[in-house]
Order: C-alpha cells, then structure tokens, then sequence
C-alpha cells in the first residue's frame, strides 16, 4: 500500500522535513508530512489535499487512502468542475448516475464537467487513489466525454525518442474538447528528461514508484516514492532516475489546449 503519515507521538530525531513549498511557483510535499483533512461525502478515507489554489494550482489534488467499506456518499465535482481519479494501488468502484465501473490497480476515470463521480473502495483491504479537479474551460463547438481505461492496456510511447523513457497518454490527445490531459512518466535507471523544460502548463504530479532527482525551478532535490510534485507555469523542472529499484514513475496532469485568457 502507499504511504501514510503514521506518526504517532514524538518522533526520536530532531524535527526535519524535504518538504519546499514556493507558491505559485513549485512544490515538493514528502510523504512522511501528509496531514489528513476532513472533507464532507468522504466516510472511511484518509484524506490529504496536496495541490491548492492556496498553493497556487489551478486546480486541486488530493491524496486517499480508502478503508475498508470506504467511499464517497456526496457524489466529487460540481457543475462546471471536470473530475479524474487513478488507482494507485487497490480496487474501487466509480459511478455516475448512469453506470458503474470496476477500476483496479492503474485504472483510471475522467468524467466530464457537470457529472457527480462516486467512489467505493471494492477490496477487503486499502485501496488508494490520487483525486484530481478542475473547474472546465468550454470551447465552442467541442465538449469533453467521459473516459474509462487502464494504463495496463496502453501502448508507451518514447517520451521524445529516448528509449529508457516511457510515456502514456491516459485521455485523447487529438480532442479539443479536452482542456487538461492526465499522463504516466516512467524514467529508467540513469534515465533524464532530455533537457530543463520551461512552459506554460503547470503540473501536479504523485510519484507511484521509484527514486530520483528533481529539478524545480533550478534547485535539485530528491524525490521518491509517495511524493507529491506542483510545478507552476514557467517553473523550470527535469527529473533523472537513481537508485537500484524499481524505475522513477509519476502519474501527473497537464493543461492544453487552450489559447491563454488576457
């Protein structure tokens, strides 16, 4: 299962954290820092928000660990608001009004703005998820439809040719309907974005495995597993992979799309 903040008592070292927090610029939240939060619908979850617009996000992520008989009661999104969740370990049943769907480890759901979406923890054990919302940005002539899928069943992509880096797309790319998209990054060991990027979308990324090195904003830090990453727009970011296990992988979102507001 992922990581919780267990912590109970004092801890036996001096009190420290990797935790950098630059509003509206970058974030690193570790996860041994998680706080949890009581949100109204959500019964038997551990609950932490992550990206904000207190943070300066546009949109709002969260972290769930879900009990036992865990779920959301309330219906999650609004009208206006477009919801996505990720299984990151577990199983989960997520439903509309109309239909229900048996998402599993890597499984994954988008549903349009307007559309409630319901989550129940289907397995005897934890299940966690990583939550996203956004408040949608229409374009005449185009609307976003619901998506269902599971990274599984995806074909990777080398990310900008290199070989040690994989990539998968989890919602259409050819779409205008979409103003956000949700993706998968898998760094091999040793393996490096190709350059520092610098662009106007901003991300909000939760690592599923592995160890590396990010750079934010041209501060190199550590990262690993259960880590939560904000990228603001313009905030220079790369990432190498290190370590001996398992291969540096994040599940982050990504605007597009759209002609920017002035």
């Amino acid at each position: 299962m992922g990581y919780k903040n267990n912590q109970m008592g004092y801890n036996k070292d001096l009190l420290h954290s990797r935790s950098v927090i630059k509003r509206g610029n970058y974030a690193l939240i570790p996860h041994d820092g998680l706080v949890k939060n009581v949100i109204p619908g959500f019964e038997q979850c551990e609950v932490t928000v992550l990206g904000s617009p207190k943070l300066g996000a546009s949109f709002v992520d969260y972290i769930i660990n879900m009990l036992p008989g865990g779920k959301n009661t309330r219906g999650f999104g609004a009208e206006g608001v477009q919801t996505f969740v990720y299984v990151v370990k577990g199983s989960l049943k997520v439903s509309d009004d109309e239909e229900s769907h048996e998402l599993t480890t890597g499984g994954y759901a988008y549903f349009p703005a307007g559309k409630l979406m319901y989550l129940e923890n289907l397995a005897n054990e934890d299940t966690e998820i990583f939550l996203y919302k956004k408040r949608y940005e229409p374009l005449e002539g185009y609307e976003a439809h619901k998506v269902v899928g599971n990274v599984n069943d995806l074909e990777a992509i080398h990310y900008e040719d290199m070989e040690d880096v994989l990539f998968w797309n989890l919602l259409p790319t050819d779409n205008l309907g979409f103003d956000m998209n949700f993706h998968v990054l898998t760094f091999k060991q040793g393996a490096s974005h190709g350059y520092v990027e610098t662009h106007v979308q901003e991300h909000g990324a939760y690592i599923l495995s592995g160890e590396g090195m990010y750079n934010l904003d041209n501060e190199w830090m550590p990262v690993e597993k259960g880590d939560y990453i904000f990228m603001g727009a313009y905030a220079p970011q790369a990432a190498y992979a290190i370590g001996r296990g398992e291969p540096l992988s994040y599940v982050y979102s990504k605007d597009c799309n759209r002609d920017p507001i002035i």
